[in-house]
């Protein structure tokens, strides 16, 4: 026959003749395959006709005495043959099937043990969402086994501030639960978890913001009584001051448990009162204006 023809199914052609049945191009110089007596280019049997390997949907055109591997209505390439656990090729092997999946027979026999009780992987599921927790890890409850992240979202201690589960550490304020970063002052937003603070409607607030917008003012020494750690203060009518403040503005001794004297904006120990008294009675006796004189009155304590 010439260079320039073909022979097909004992028929000769033209080489420009003798193209794929589907797409028309020329056969001459490239594998094809037919069907009913009609020849295919490889791409196009592929596409028309052949079967698809189930692993990866490629065509299986079977050209160049491709081999492959047919199972009820799949089939495989044989590169494509393998278990879904350890990729072990199955070509000349036994095999289980596990759904759609085809196993090796070590990987199909393999199986979990929990509280004496043996599972398939694929059986051994979580209480809540039904998802095969297999060697995952897992969190027991009630006698029911549930993957972290159900249990999470139903059981675990979760933060009042953004709601997100509480892995480790954590702080209470008034029972309830707070991340240490989450637990910050109602007013300056910063930590609250390692320092002194106290509250006002339900809302923490570090010291120093609370001193600020809230706390009496010490009469003596104008900071604020913020009450943090214990601190304890005294009132008088409408003024306060800390313990330590809390002196006779004359000779400085603490009244602190002690009865005291006023004489106007000060307090007086006793001793300087009386002195004081004396003083006054001199004044009178020397005719001193009455404008001039101070009344001095008795107190005690007031916590």
């Amino acid at each position: 026959m010439p260079d320039d023809k073909r022979s097909f199914s004992d028929k000769p052609r033209h080489r420009e003749c003798f193209t794929c049945t589907n797409c028309k191009n020329s056969l001459a110089s490239q594998r094809f395959t037919s069907r009913d007596d009609h020849p295919y280019c490889v791409d196009c049997f592929g596409r028309l006709f052949a079967k698809k390997c189930f692993a990866c949907t490629k065509p299986i055109t079977g050209v160049g005495g491709t081999r492959y591997i047919s199972f009820e209505d799949r089939h495989w390439h044989n590169d494509c043959f393998v278990c879904q656990r350890c990729r072990t090729s199955l070509v000349g092997r036994g095999f289980l099937t596990e759904g759609p999946n085809i196993l090796c027979p070590d990987c199909g026999s393999k199986k979990l043990e929990y509280h004496g009780q043996q599972f398939h992987e694929h059986c051994f599921t979580c209480y809540s969402c039904s998802q095969p927790i297999g060697t995952k890890s897992f969190i027991p409850r009630d006698q029911k086994s549930y993957c972290i992240p159900c249990y999470e979202q139903h059981f675990a201690t979760k933060c009042t501030r953004c709601l997100k589960v509480i892995n480790q550490g954590g702080v209470t304020y008034k029972n309830q639960p707070w991340h240490r970063e989450c637990f910050t002052c109602t007013n300056c937003k910063n930590s609250l978890a390692s320092q002194r603070f106290t509250s006002r409607d339900d809302h923490p607030y570090c010291a120093d913001c609370f001193g600020r917008l809230f706390a009496k003012k010490c009469f003596a020494c104008t900071k604020p009584i913020t009450g943090v750690g214990g601190t304890r203060y005294i009132s008088f009518e409408d003024r306060h001051w800390h313990n330590d403040c809390f002196v006779c503005q004359r000779c400085r001794t603490s009244l602190v448990g002690r009865g005291f004297l006023t004489e106007g904006p000060n307090i007086l120990c006793p001793d300087c009162g009386k002195r004081e008294h004396y003083y006054e009675r001199e004044r009178e006796n020397n005719d001193y204006t009455p404008a001039l004189r101070t009344v001095i009155s008795y107190h005690h304590r007031t916590n």
